[in-house]
């Protein structure tokens, strides 16, 4: 049975604590909810979730990205979106990018995109209410949620109250990355989330003379983590400096997405 994400209106047993559900916004009309999560930062978790959405939408996908990471809100950046935020008294609108991904972030609220966000888990709560229930996404095929790194509170009221699909979890081949892989794992379990599969990010990199990949963090660990917990390896993908580029300047749709085409198909797939 297909989720409609009105989790108060369902009869299906999966697991949901359905009193702790946001309710949802009877305007707008989510296909799927897909979670980017990573055990721990710094494995490049909102770059998969831009890049994700971006081959979603040159597939002609209706695509929005809610940036959970509160603390440290990055997908503006990416896109080059610095304002756009509008609304009325009862509902916030997006921003919106040049090729029509929705974006709601806390640093599109904010008049000092370097100010810290100083705030408790119950303000949190808060926050991801408004960018999820109170804001209008309209028709969107796919919600792309990029999650705060880790296990904290921030991640569990994620799981607890929007009616998430599935996640696909980053990592990179770094054998901490790979144990630490296992706590996201058992906490997607523990929460009945099901997971999309497995992505190993900054796997290699293309010799600049001969183009054969070199991998400076030893060899890919993807198949290995992936059946150590039965899960879906999805895609090796290369470090490449030209991405970083394009964030600096705002401009991460110019990008080639190529790369990302096994990411999207098993989000497709699932």
């Amino acid at each position: 049975m297909a989720c409609n994400h009105d989790c108060k209106s369902c009869g299906e047993n999966c697991g949901k604590n359905t009193s702790l559900i946001f309710e949802p916004n009877p305007e707008n009309d989510i296909k799927k909810i897909i979670g980017v999560v990573s055990g721990k930062g710094g494995v490049g978790k909102s770059m998969v979730t831009s890049m994700l959405a971006l081959n979603l939408a040159n597939q002609g996908y209706k695509v929005g990205i809610l940036d959970a990471d509160i603390t440290g809100p990055s997908i503006p950046k990416a896109f080059g979106l610095k304002s756009g935020i509008g609304g009325t008294d009862s509902l916030m609108f997006p921003a919106q990018t040049a090729k029509g991904i929705k974006v709601m972030s806390i640093n599109l609220l904010m008049d000092n995109p370097e100010a810290p966000v100083l705030w408790r888990g119950p303000v949190f709560a808060g926050a991801l209410k408004q960018f999820y229930s109170d804001t209008l996404w309209e028709d969107l095929d796919y919600l792309l949620i990029d999650m705060p790194p880790g296990t904290s509170d921030v991640a569990i009221t994620v799981f607890q109250s929007i009616p998430v699909d599935g996640v696909v979890l980053v990592s990179t081949p770094q054998d901490l990355v790979s144990m630490i892989v296992g706590k996201a794992v058992n906490m997607c379990d523990q929460m009945k989330i099901k997971i999309v599969g497995l992505v190993e990010n900054m796997a290699y990199m293309n010799c600049p003379c001969c183009g054969n990949p070199i991998y400076p963090f030893g060899p890919t660990k993807l198949i290995e983590v992936a059946d150590h917990y039965n899960i879906r390896p999805i895609a090796s993908l290369p470090i490449n400096p030209e991405l970083a580029k394009y964030v600096d300047n705002g401009k991460l749709e110019e990008a080639d997405t190529s790369s990302f085409d096994q990411v999207r198909k098993a989000v497709e797939e699932f």
